[in-house]
């Protein structure tokens, strides 16, 4: 499936695209001018455009336009709504063309999705695509936006969804201007997560932030926590600190097993669930950063709660080279190596960063560190990076990823399997050393 996307031009108040340039991509072509008329020849049929007509001839018979051909310094450019009716002229197949939001569909009927809605203490609302998708995710208040600019979703059933709870209160489908959008609206702000190799995403209440102690740091920005309110932490977190050592160099990598304690995180079977399958490795990368001659500390290494807000807090305190993340999952294959989508750029307050976009001086090199990961992992097995709202990540001040592993042959036996781990574990850190000294230089 290939997505590209043309130039519209506005003549006699009609949108206008070139018609060499749309089936460019599609097979092989060439167009001269002969006289008022233009000539285009595609993959052996040819067709006529005479220079201000409404009526061209392809494959020797006359097809009607909705508007004028218009020749312009070579090009010929057609009336955007007339494509439904010249294209399958030239492909010999029928075409899909969304006039009101410029999407034109080609050979396919495009990327379908499922949505499913679980209400309750704990809401979520999970959409199954067709196919693997890469939206660019945007939230703000009450809403959380998906918009698939390079990804051929189109509307599955109702454009509008209605739940019955406020937490999450709707998800409505929109095309505009050549990109869908899929948008949820709730009270609380919601977070996206992938899975299933980029086939599903799920839209869940962000954690609420606990209160926070009042820190004075020197030498490095101070970062804003996000508001708190008045509540009373589950007896289940568990408060967190990290001693580090008072001589010799900074921790190099802070390792986050993720879940812990009554959050379990995904079930796998009746005696595997993910955070035992996320403390199993970190503990395996951990050792395998030390054999290496990095220095690296867990931020749990024991079965207990931690929010997002304290596992960032930990983490920003160590000022460690890199954050990892570990999570485990039973969709897809090999592993997925996830980076920060940044809320959009918002005022900071004179040294103080924005809690949500704290990330967004190290992000640079954490891309780096995602990439040159990827390559080690996909040495041997599938990997692939993912943009994604997946906290802490935004609110870490240095290089930060997460890791997603996922079986290798579909069997979920396989996460829990110490020759895999240590697979993973290695071509992670080979990935890290190989970027070492960008990392360092990010401190």
């Amino acid at each position: 499936m290939a997505n590209y996307s043309l130039p519209l031009t506005q003549r006699d108040n009609r949108d206008y695209v070139g018609l060499f340039e749309l089936l460019e991509p599609l097979g092989t072509l060439s167009s001269r001018t002969d006289a008022q008329n233009w000539r285009l020849r595609f993959n052996g049929i040819e067709g006529v455009f005479p220079n201000g007509s409404t009526r061209v001839r392809v494959r020797g018979h006359d097809v009607d336009l909705r508007a004028r051909f218009l020749m312009e310094n070579g090009r010929g450019l057609i009336p955007v709504d007339s494509i439904m009716s010249l294209l399958p002229e030239f492909l010999g197949i029928s075409v899909t063309f969304h006039a009101s939001a410029r999407r034109l569909f080609i050979r396919e009927n495009g990327t379908s999705y499922t949505a499913q809605f679980t209400g309750g203490t704990s809401p979520k609302l999970v959409f199954n695509f067709s196919s693997p998708v890469n939206p660019k995710i945007a939230t703000e208040p009450g809403k959380l936006r998906m918009a698939f600019t390079r990804d051929p979703v189109i509307a599955s059933g109702a454009p509008t969804l209605n739940f019955n709870t406020n937490t999450i209160s709707s998800a409505e489908f929109l095309e505009n201007n050549g990109t869908a959008e899929l948008s949820v609206k709730g009270s609380v702000p919601l977070l996206a997560s992938f899975g299933n190799d980029g086939r599903t995403i799920s839209i869940a209440p962000a954690p609420a932030a606990p209160p926070t102690a009042t820190t004075t740091t020197t030498g490095a920005p101070a970062t804003a926590q996000p508001g708190s309110p008045s509540i009373t932490p589950a007896p289940q977190i568990t408060p967190l600190s990290i001693s580090q050592p008072s001589a010799g160099p900074p921790t190099f990598a802070v390792i986050d097993p993720s879940h812990g304690g009554t959050e379990t995180g995904a079930t796998f079977s009746n005696t595997l669930v993910e955070k035992d399958v996320t403390l199993a490795f970190a503990r395996a990368l951990r050792q395998e950063f030390v054999s290496k001659g990095f220095s690296a500390i867990l931020l749990r290494d024991a079965d207990t709660l931690l929010t997002t807000d304290q596992r960032a807090a930990a983490a920003n305190a160590a000022r460690a080279a890199i954050y990892i993340s570990i999570h485990a999952a039973s969709d897809g294959k090999g592993a997925r190596i996830y980076t920060a989508l940044l809320s959009p750029m918002g005022p900071d307050n004179g040294l103080f960063i924005a809690w949500d976009r704290a990330q967004s001086k190290s992000l640079v090199t954490s891309q780096m560190a995602a990439a040159a990961i990827s390559t080690e992992i996909a040495k041997t097995i599938s990997a692939r990076t993912v943009v994604a709202s997946l906290r802490p990540l935004p609110n870490i001040i240095a290089p930060a990823i997460a890791v997603e592993i996922a079986p290798h042959t579909g069997e979920v036996t396989d996460l829990s399997a110490a020759d895999y781990q240590q697979q993973l574990a290695t071509a992670i850190v080979a990935g890290v050393t190989a970027v070492r000294d960008k990392l360092e230089a990010a401190r």
